[in-house]
């Protein structure tokens, strides 16, 4: 199915129709997996991390080919993360599986009652460009571990990589059980169509919207990861170099496409020089001086040249509204190369204050007040992330306490999204639903409330009603 080519009515018109056999197909797999078993579904997850591993070299040769991406940074953040999530899932799945007792509410006395997990059925995983193997193959883990059927649909702007997704999903599984689509964005659009029992995409919130609507017209569940403006805060307190080490390093980190990453810096005022030259030594250090950054072996690429103009333009109209570049600015759209640019004193107004940046710009904005920062953090919406750094616990406190985000760190950026014990996700704009670990699980599970009969307590109050009836009642409302 993978080599129909989309470009054509004919092309879109084949591959819409092996999209409808391939999700019937399905349909009679996903009634079996509702009675798999911890063993079935592990061997599944086993085969799937042997072939990630066994295709390790045409993953990191991939990443270059798509991004221009270091071999160990692809090792780091597109094959560690899934590794650690099937071998989470491996270690804990009998206990996630296991039916959940719960204690009898008043209401319910005389029963027994838990939750039964069962997988959703169809689902679909929508993955994104910027880390396409991690963001494709965890949350197949998720998927398999809840026992489903599962169709992905991997980004086109990222062809080497998808390819090799692919290969991978076609050495594991039949098409039954899990069926990869490439092509453009009609193929998205035909499977957005269809029935699934859920759907878990990875993207950003304009086209999370557009999912939400499709899921809505079959009421599909979602899981949708999107993004957002993420902020951070480093106070006078804060350790300087080891803040800008950590936020360089997530900031620049496949050229700034991550959607966790710090996409603005309020730094107080008092600390700010200081803060540059530290982060200026920090960049130096990891991808060598301005004039030799391009050859940085360090560095990613944009990963087309579409969106190196996008992020060339947040950065022209920047600096012709008075912003300053502090380091960085160099730009080559067509080898969709940016510099890692740090910008001071950018006016409000201009585009890069309001638009997701996803490239290696990083605005430095001075604050006095961390009151107001927090108020300008809460007139955005609201983001995936926000990291705080600082010594002052009454300062983090106030952060944490008085702003929201998906997630957040505190002296570090974007772990959380390898900690795999805790829920990722965002919050109205930046997402709904969470994944990873036991969440992912969950996400792609139905929890179903079973409650089982003991003492038949219920008989007090059958009809026909009389005046004793009308008392008990009277005594559980005062009572439960």
């Amino acid at each position: 199915m993978d080599t129909i080519a989309t470009g054509s009515d004919s092309g879109l018109n084949q591959i819409n129709s092996e999209i409808q056999r391939v999700f019937a197909l399905q349909r009679a797999t996903a009634l079996r997996l509702r009675q798999s078993t911890k063993a079935e579904r592990i061997a599944k997850i086993r085969k799937l991390k042997a072939a990630l591993l066994a295709n390790r070299e045409a993953v990191i040769a991939a990443g270059f080919a798509d991004f221009g991406k270091p071999a160990t940074e692809v090792e780091l953040t597109e094959i560690l993360p899934v590794i650690a999530e099937a071998n989470d899932a491996l270690r804990k799945l009998g206990g996630w599986m296991k039916p959940k007792k719960v204690w009898p509410s008043r209401m319910a006395v005389g029963t027994q009652g838990y939750m039964q997990y069962e997988p959703k059925g169809r689902v679909l995983i929508v993955a994104p460009w910027n880390y396409p193997v991690n963001l494709s193959l965890g949350p197949l883990v998720s998927a398999l571990a809840a026992g489903n059927a599962v169709i992905i649909k991997p980004s086109e702007m990222t062809p080497h990589a998808s390819a090799v997704i692919g290969k991978i999903v076609r050495e594991v599984f039949t098409e039954d059980e899990v069926a990869l689509f490439e092509g453009p964005a009609p193929v998205a659009q035909a499977l957005l169509e269809l029935p699934f029992d859920h759907i878990f995409f990875t993207g950003s919130p304009a086209v999370g919207k557009i999912v939400m609507a499709a899921a809505a017209k079959n009421l599909t569940s979602v899981t949708l990861e999107l993004g957002g403006k993420s902020p951070t805060i480093v106070d006078e307190t804060a350790d300087l170099n080891m803040a800008a080490k950590n936020i360089l390093w997530a900031k620049f980190t496949n050229n700034g496409q991550t959607c966790i990453a710090p996409d603005h810096i309020y730094v107080h005022a008092s600390v700010k020089d200081e803060f540059l030259r530290h982060c200026i030594a920090a960049l130096e250090e990891a991808y060598g001086k301005d004039a030799q950054q391009i050859d940085s072996p360090c560095l990613a690429r944009i990963v087309n040249e579409r969106h190196a103009e996008r992020v060339k333009a947040l950065l022209d109209d920047a600096t012709a509204r008075g912003a300053r570049v502090v380091t960085g600015g160099q730009v080559d759209a067509g080898q969709r190369y940016i510099a890692p640019t740090l910008i001071d004193g950018i006016p409000d107004d201009a585009k890069i204050m309001s638009e997701e940046i996803f490239g290696p710009l990083l605005p430095i904005i001075s604050f006095t007040e961390l009151s107001t920062v927090i108020a300008r953090i809460n007139a955005d919406p609201k983001p995936l992330a926000l990291y705080v750094w600082s010594r002052k616990q009454e300062n983090i406190d106030k952060v944490m306490q008085q702003t929201t985000s998906g997630g957040a760190c505190i002296n570090h950026c974007v772990v959380q999204f390898l900690h795999g014990n805790l829920p990722f996700g965002g919050v109205n704009n930046s997402g709904i639903g969470s994944g990873h670990g036991h969440h992912g699980f969950l996400a792609f599970s139905h929890e179903r409330a079973v409650v089982r009969g003991r003492i038949m307590l219920a008989k007090m109050f059958y009809p026909p009603y009389t005046g004793m009836t009308r008392r008990l009642v009277n005594l559980f409302i005062k009572t439960v």
